[in-house]
């Protein structure tokens, strides 16, 4: 992990601040520098074998020589990285020291670590650990089985919230104003024949999923794919983050659902949310 900036790249962060503040104000072009040099990290970010310059310009949508203009930038201060051999770009070790304090700092995700890890071990399928963000979820944790089939997913991805369980969890957790503001904003796109394709219908699976206690993914997001998740309680008894059990459809079927996997997950639930200080 990069601990510290090399000179060159404090020169650069120094002459870099000097332009934008000089005469008190931050100039638009010096705006959109940085709003294209973090697209660019983005886009990178959903790479990571690395991208050539030429299919990174396209997917950023900008010239090749502002692309190599801002990559030269961010290469230099450690945010990307440039493989010489395959002549690609990927996301920089300088993005982890960033990030250091987020992930340290993640008390929910440190809490339910040990318990996250023996669910997982107990029923040998994937274990995410979600949480709300702008409207869609976000994988702040993942624990692989040890099955050959495994789940696609990465630590940081979002997803939507009302195709997946663990979104459908959080979104049980919301007030009605919040859950009325991303159900009018959401783009009901439907990823399979199953997936919920209307505002009317995403209110009435969030009151079932308050009543039961628990949400189903039941190959709504993807196909072939079967997903369970619960909440985690504050001590404030607010919903704060869901987990869940996900795994191919002939694995994680409803009758497995039904007579182990969903008292494994109200257990976990309560379990995580009284470390957290939950009182029921």
């Amino acid at each position: 992990m990069c601990t510290e900036f090399t000179n060159s790249s404090r020169s650069r962060i120094i002459e870099v601040s000097n332009e934008c503040n000089r005469n008190g104000v931050i100039s638009m072009s010096n705006v959109q520098s940085l709003e294209r040099a973090l697209t660019i990290l983005n886009t990178l970010s959903d790479y990571p074998d690395g991208l050539p310059i030429a299919k990174l310009t396209k997917l950023v949508d900008l010239s090749k020589s502002t692309t190599h203009r801002l990559l030269a930038t961010l290469v230099d201060m450690n945010y990307v990285a440039k493989d010489l051999e395959s002549d690609k770009y990927k996301v920089g070790l300088q993005t982890l020291f960033v990030a250091r304090s987020v992930l340290n700092n993640n008390n929910i995700a440190n809490v339910a670590k040990p318990y996250l890890k023996h669910l997982c071990a107990d029923v040998n399928e994937t274990v995410h650990l979600c949480i709300e963000d702008k409207g869609e979820i976000v994988y702040i944790d993942k624990l692989e089985s040890n099955q050959t089939i495994r789940m696609y997913s990465r630590i940081g991805n979002r997803a939507p919230m009302y195709c997946t369980a663990v979104g459908k969890i959080l979104l049980s957790g919301m007030a009605a104003g919040r859950l009325e503001e991303i159900a009018a904003s959401t783009t009901f796109t439907p990823r399979t024949p199953r997936t919920i394709t209307s505002a009317e219908e995403l209110r009435t699976e969030v009151d079932k999923v308050r009543q039961q206690g628990y949400a189903l993914d039941n190959i709504e997001n993807e196909e072939g794919i079967r997903c369970i998740a619960a909440p985690i309680f504050s001590h404030e008894h607010r919903i704060v983050a869901s987990f869940s059990i996900s795994g191919p459809s002939n694995r994680v079927t409803m009758d497995r659902v039904n007579t182990e996997l969903i008292n494994k997950m109200k257990a976990c639930s309560l379990e995580i949310s009284h470390a957290l200080g939950y009182t029921k």
